[in-house]
């Protein structure tokens, strides 16, 4: 009778809720979005200066995304699985 217990007590428990993969989720698609965003703007020919790499979208856009991303991340993983509200 004691074994019994034993199995019904070991029953694996997620770390986190449904809630907070729901966060982390949407943090990593929108680290993703930041990342995709910053890449291109090279030159084929390395001797011609391409100044698209400078455009808003690399410089300002795409960091705060990335930024962005990572509170939510942080946020999904303070966030109390426990509460309904």
């Amino acid at each position: 009778m004691g074994e019994q217990k034993r199995k019904e007590s070991a029953k694996p428990a997620f770390v986190f809720g449904k809630k907070n993969y729901k966060f982390m989720f949407i943090g990593l698609a929108i680290i993703a979005l930041g990342f995709i965003l910053m890449s291109g703007g090279g030159s084929d020919d390395p001797n011609v200066f391409n100044p698209e790499i400078f455009s808003w979208r690399r410089i300002r856009l795409a960091p705060m995304l990335v930024l962005l991303g990572f509170g939510i991340e942080v946020y999904a993983i303070l966030l109390n699985p426990e509460k309904n509200s």
